[in-house]
């Protein structure tokens, strides 16, 4: 027995070219037809192949709405007879293959909802947009619609009668007529069926006699595959997601042993200096592996369970000399599983999202806006720096929230708390609300349809001492303005204040950039430093094909320009500050080779690192290849 959803599909497609044919022009055509047939026998074309082979003059019934992957369109039924060809094969010896199960899984799971985009009947011929009454088959086309009401359009309610048709679509039409003419009859309305229609439907059911049965066929092996999928899926409410990274690299460029201040970094000594200061690092291959099980319990919201392994060893400390190197999707796990992102995503009403993060937060993979078409560790930029600003790295990747409240689509309000990784510890200066903490404020601004400005301001406090406070500010790029080996540690905090701006001047060409100031304290005393950021960018969205990117990226990455706290490390009483300006300078162009792999080669020069231009340029080469699934 068909199932209902393939009952629909075939009353709701308009193949029903044969309908047509059968109640209204069969008896005007089959004259036509047989003195065709007298001067050219050896075509062999049947009167209905005739009929559906005489457009333009015959209006062809087009294929319609979601369920055009089951039973009645071409791609659906392979190798279809189609009335275009000179000779017609006969029925029995057609094969077909089966439409993909994962398509006709879709459409199961989403039968009867809004989205399946099955329109809704076709009441009056008028409803047609591209039929007219001067057309010769107007009223056939009328009888059908507003006496059988088995014939409906395109969703843009077009005919499109001058298709070419299939010997399996006019069986499928030919089938949901008889199916509505059988309702009539039962719904005791026979009196609407005329005897002729009757006749003719019986004479045409003969006649696709074979292909009505191959359909029937068909649909009983698509129902014991969908049985099969339903009992072996993975989950009703959970879907797998997959990105996989291969990455081969290296740097290029003497070790940074100074920092900006003069001192060596590292505790290096001058005797080691020039042994240290050859390049230190070798070509590797290393990769990143992150699953993502997304699960929906009411259509709105969103639970993700992300695993990850990595083996992408920083280029940084021993290596380089310097953070400002780093990937952004670097990090080495020896390629142990575990649970890298664990959030619980939903809505309030119609305005509000809020996102729980149990573990690995960061506010850029919250609901903070970044503005940036580098953001994606996998599929944008190659450096951290260069993937957005670093105010939205600030804090200790722990626990915590975000949110998004959107007043219209001019403004958005967003904000967030960030605890640091000692979130779950009950112990002293540990848990959510007493330990390290950052705290982020973010209104968005859309003037207008292309232009987007963020305005950002992030509070973060140390209690434990944790002093490198451009950690809290974007991390990794800059030197630490305090000193980190005090013997008594003492509690640091930070106010950032940044401002973002993204402008689409066309489809494929993006500019934008951020600039961002610190301001960081030491416990009590008087100790303070300033710290300066900036970037700007040039995306290329589709480049030479659609789902490229190329993007240029240059930047400032955080800068020391002020300390009143005197080091004991390094040169003696000297302020740790940076005394020259690092650039960072970076070019990427992604390839989408196939829907699922993108390659993407790049390279990313470091000048003056560690804000010291005694220290010699770093040149970091990267091919990327992102699979994803």
């Amino acid at each position: 027995m068909m199932s209902k959803t393939i009952w629909k599909s075939l009353l709701a497609a308009p193949a029903l070219l044969g309908a047509t044919v059968a109640m209204s022009a069969i008896v005007n055509v089959s004259a036509s037809v047989n003195a065709a047939e007298a001067t050219d026998a050896a075509s062999q074309v049947t009167a209905t192949d005739r009929l559906a082979t005489s457009a333009p003059s015959l209006p062809v019934v087009p294929v319609t709405v979601a369920d055009a992957s089951t039973a009645v369109t071409p791609a659906a039924v392979t190798p279809a007879v189609t009335t275009s060809t000179a000779t017609t094969q006969s029925a029995t010896t057609q094969s077909a293959t089966p439409a993909a199960p994962v398509n006709q899984m879709a459409v199961y799971s989403t039968e009867g909802t809004p989205s399946t985009g099955i329109v809704g009947q076709v009441t009056s011929v008028s409803q047609l947009s591209d039929v007219k009454p001067t057309d010769w088959a107007f009223q056939a086309l009328q009888s059908l619609v507003e006496r059988y009401g088995c014939i409906v359009g395109y969703p843009d309610k077009t005919y499109r009668g001058n298709r070419a048709l299939t010997r399996y679509e006019f069986a499928a039409g030919l089938n949901a007529c008889m199916d509505r003419i059988n309702e009539l009859i039962a719904a005791g309305t026979a009196d609407l069926v005329k005897k002729e229609d009757l006749l003719a439907v019986q004479r045409l059911q003969e006649e696709f006699a074979a292909e009505l049965a191959t359909l029937r066929g068909r649909v009983d092996a698509l129902e014991a595959r969908t049985a099969t999928l339903e009992k072996q899926q993975f989950s009703t409410t959970t879907k797998l997601n997959a990105e996989v990274i291969f990455a081969i690299s290296d740097t290029f460029g003497d070790r940074a042993t100074r920092n900006g201040s003069g001192g060596f970094l590292g505790g290096i000594n001058a005797g080691n200096e020039g042994r240290l200061r050859d390049d230190q690092t070798q070509t590797i291959f290393s990769d990143r592996v992150r699953l993502n099980f997304d699960s929906s319990f009411t259509g709105k919201d969103q639970l993700r369970i992300r695993l990850q392994a990595r083996n992408i060893t920083p280029y940084s400390g021993a290596f380089t000399g310097t953070n400002e190197t780093r990937f952004g999707f670097d990090g080495n796990e020896s390629n142990q599983f575990g649970i890298d992102k664990l959030f619980y995503r939903f809505p309030l009403g119609d305005n509000l999202r809020i996102q729980i993060d149990a573990t690995q937060m960061n506010f850029y993979n919250g609901l903070i806006s970044t503005l940036s078409p580098f953001q994606s560790s996998g599929s944008g930029a190659l450096s951290r720096f260069g993937r957005f600003s670093p105010v939205y790295r600030s804090g200790a990747a722990g626990a915590g929230f975000t949110f998004d409240y959107k007043f219209g689509n001019f403004l958005s309000l967003q904000g967030g708390y960030l605890s640091d990784t000692n979130s779950n510890d009950p112990g002293l200066e540990n848990g959510l609300f007493n330990g390290a903490y950052t705290a982020i404020g973010q209104v968005v601004l859309r003037p207008a349809r292309a232009i987007e400005v963020a305005l950002t301001y992030a509070h973060s406090y140390y209690p434990g001492g944790e002093v490198n406070v451009t950690s809290s500010t974007g991390s990794g790029f800059a030197s630490n303005p305090f000193n980190s080996s005090a013997a008594t540690p003492r509690p640091t905090s930070s106010d950032t204040f940044s401002a973002a701006v993204q402008f689409r001047l066309s489809p494929q060409f993006i500019i934008g950039g951020n600039f961002g100031y610190t301001e960081a304290y030491q416990g009590r005393s008087d100790n303070e430093a300033t710290i300066l950021n900036g970037s700007v960018f040039l995306a290329f969205p589709d480049l030479g094909k659609k789902g490229n990117l190329g993007g240029i990226i240059v930047g400032i990455p955080p800068k020391v320009t002020g300390s009143d706290f005197r080091g004991a490390t390094g040169a003696a009483g000297a302020r740790r500050f940076d005394n020259d300006t690092t650039y960072h300078v970076e070019a990427l162009y992604r390839y989408q080779l196939t829907k699922n792999i993108a390659l993407t080669p790049g390279i990313i020069v470091i000048f003056n690192p560690e804000g010291n231009e005694d220290n010699a340029t770093q040149y970091v080469g990267v091919l990327r290849t992102t699979f994803s699934f």
